[in-house]
C-alpha cells in the first residue's frame, strides 16, 4: 500500500522531485487541470496539477467539490502565488464520489445559520476547520498545564443525585415507564423502583465530587461534559457543554485567582504558538465582519492582538462593591443605557455590566471578588462581614464571565447553616459534609466553561459554532 502523507507535511516539505501520495477532499477543480485538496491537517489546500490531455474524461468529470480523492505525483516548486509547492499528478483515483447537484457545501460563502443546519458537513469549511483545530489545541493545552503542575485528572460522574448549583435546572435520568410510572402511597413517583433506586439527573458540575478527591490528592481537575436544562436561546448558552473544574486543597482565594489567571494565559499562549495560521484566518474573518458594523460598535483590538494582550497583561482585580460603585456612577447607568439599571448593592450583575467593566472601564480582563452571599452558591466561604463570600469571577472582552470560582466553606457549622438557609437537604449531601468532619482544610476551586474559552479564542460570536453538535432548546439534531 502506498504511504499517504498529510497535506500539512507536504506543504512544509522542500524535497522537490520526490514522489508523494496525498488523500483528501476536493475544495475546487479549475480548468479541468487544477485540484485544490484539503485533508483537515491544515487550513491550507495543496494544488495538484492534472495533465488533462492524458487523463480519461470520465475521471475528470468525477473530480467535483466534496469528492474524496487520492493523488500521487511529483512534488515541485509552485509557480503560482500563495503556495511554495504543488504536486504534478501522475495518477488520480476517486475514493468517493460527490454529487455536485446535491452537495450543500459549495465553494462560496455560506451563512453560519445555514452551516448549523448542515453541522455534519460544516467541518469541511475553512472557518470550522480552523475553529475545531483551535478547540483541539486548547483541550490539549488544558491537560498539559495541569499535568505539568502535578494535578490529578479525575473523571467525576455524569449521572448524579445531587444538584451542585441548587438551581434545579437538570435533565432527569430514568428507566421508568413515562406514561405510567409507579407511585408511592402519597401519589408521588416512586423512584425507589427506578434503576438507581432514587431520582437522578445529568450533572451540572463535577465540583462537589472534585472536592472529595482534592481532600486526598491535594490538587485535582475535571474536564468533562455537563448539562443544564435552562430554556435559554442566547448566543452564550448550551444545554450540553464541557467544563474544566480544578479543586485545590490548602488554597485560599488569592491562590485560586493566581492559578486561574496563569491557566488562561497558558492555554491561550499555547494556541498563539501552535495554531498561528488558523488564528490568522479567523482574525481576518472577524475583521471582515467588523467592517460591516457602525464605527462605534467595532471592537478596538483584532483577534490576535486581543489574545496577545490577555497573555501579556495582569488581570485587574476588583471587589464586587467597587464594581457596583463604578457601574452605578457610569454614564451608561445614569443615562439609562443599561437594560438592567444598577441601583443598589446586592444586584446580580448581568452580562452587559460585566462587559462594560471589561471593555469600557478597565479595557482588560477583570477578576471580581467578594460577592454578596445571597446571589452565590451555598458552598462558598463566608467573609467575616457576614454579607459577602470569597467568590471570584473572571470577566473577559466579548464574553463577560469566563470563570466562576471561590474559596470553599470548610467550616462544618457555617456550611450546614447556609445549606439550611437555602433549603438544601443536608441528609442527601452527607458525604460532602463528611469532608468537613474528617480532616477539613482551607481549599478552593473554579469552573471554566470550555466553549466560552473557545468562543473567546476564535473570535466566533455564537457558542453553537464552537461545539461540534450543539444541544439547545428544541434542537438535538445529528
Amino acid at each position: 500500500m502506498v504511504k499517504r502523507t498529510r497535506i500539512k507535511e507536504v506543504l512544509e516539505s522542500t524535497a522537490y522531485g520526490s514522489e508523494v501520495t496525498i488523500k483528501g477532499w476536493v475544495r475546487t477543480f479549475r480548468n479541468n487541470q487544477f485540484i485544490a485538496l484539503n485533508d483537515g491537517s491544515t487550513i491550507n489546500n495543496i494544488q495538484a496539477v492534472v495533465d488533462f490531455n492524458n487523463t480519461d474524461e470520465s475521471l475528470l468529470k468525477r473530480i467535483t467539490t466534496g469528492a474524496a480523492v487520492s493523488v500521487t505525483g511529483e512534488l515541485v516548486e509552485s509557480v503560482g502565488k500563495g503556495q511554495k509547492v504543488e504536486i504534478k499528478a501522475t495518477s488520480v483515483e476517486i475514493l468517493g464520489d460527490c454529487d455536485p447537484e446535491s452537495y450543500p457545501i459549495q465553494p462560496k460563502k455560506h451563512s453560519l445559520e445555514f452551516l448549523r443546519e448542515n453541522a455534519h458537513l460544516r467541518f469541511r469549511t475553512n472557518t470550522f476547520g480552523a475553529v475545531f483545530r483551535v478547540r483541539h489545541a486548547l483541550a490539549f493545552a488544558v491537560h498539559e498545564f495541569f499535568n505539568q503542575k502535578g494535578f490529578v485528572y479525575m473523571h467525576t460522574p455524569i449521572v448524579t443525585a445531587s444538584d451542585a448549583e441548587g438551581a434545579g435546572e437538570m435533565f432527569k435520568v430514568t428507566t421508568l415507564e413515562l406514561g405510567n410510572p409507579p407511585r408511592n402511597e402519597e401519589g408521588e413517583i416512586d423512584y425507589k423502583q427506578d434503576f438507581f433506586g432514587k431520582a437522578t439527573n445529568l450533572t451540572v458540575s463535577g465540583q462537589l465530587e472534585g472536592e472529595l478527591a482534592a481532600m486526598a490528592f491535594g490538587e485535582i481537575y475535571t474536564f468533562g461534559p455537563t448539562f443544564r436544562a435552562e430554556n435559554s436561546n442566547t448566543t452564550r448558552h448550551l444545554a450540553e457543554f464541557w467544563m474544566i473544574e480544578p479543586e485545590m486543597a490548602f488554597y485560599d482565594l488569592v491562590d485560586n485567582m493566581n492559578l486561574a489567571e496563569e491557566f488562561i494565559k497558558y492555554v491561550i499562549g499555547y494556541v498563539l504558538k501552535n495554531n498561528r495560521e488558523d488564528l490568522e484566518f479567523l482574525a481576518q474573518r472577524l475583521a471582515d465582519e467588523e467592517k460591516q458594523k457602525p464605527q462605534n460598535e467595532r471592537i478596538e483590538l483584532g483577534l490576535i492582538e486581543k489574545l496577545e494582550f490577555v497573555t501579556n497583561n495582569a488581570f485587574e482585580r476588583v471587589t464586587y462593591t467597587e464594581a457596583i460603585d463604578i457601574l452605578k456612577n457610569s454614564k451608561q447607568n445614569k443615562n439609562k443605557k443599561f437594560q438592567y439599571l444598577i441601583e443598589d448593592w446586592g444586584a446580580d450583575l448581568q452580562s452587559e455590566h460585566e462587559r462594560y467593566l471589561v471593555e469600557k472601564h478597565f479595557k482588560k480582563p477583570v477578576i471580581l471578588t467578594d460577592y454578596p452571599k445571597d446571589i452565590k452558591a451555598f458552598y462558598m466561604r463566608q467573609n467575616e462581614d457576614g454579607k459577602t463570600v470569597r467568590a471570584m469571577d473572571i470577566l473577559v472582552p466579548g464574553i463577560g464571565e469566563l470563570v466562576g470560582g471561590s474559596q470553599r466553606e470548610e467550616r462544618l457549622d457555617k456550611l450546614t447553616q447556609r445549606m439550611n438557609e437555602m433549603g438544601i437537604p443536608t441528609e442527601e449531601l452527607w458525604w460532602y459534609l463528611d469532608t468537613r468532619r474528617f480532616g477539613a482544610c482551607e481549599h478552593a476551586g473554579f469552573g471554566l466553561g470550555f466553549e466560552r474559552l473557545v468562543l473567546f479564542t476564535t473570535g466566533m460570536t455564537n457558542i453553537r459554532d464552537v461545539i461540534a453538535f450543539p444541544r439547545t432548546p428544541k434542537n438535538a439534531e445529528f
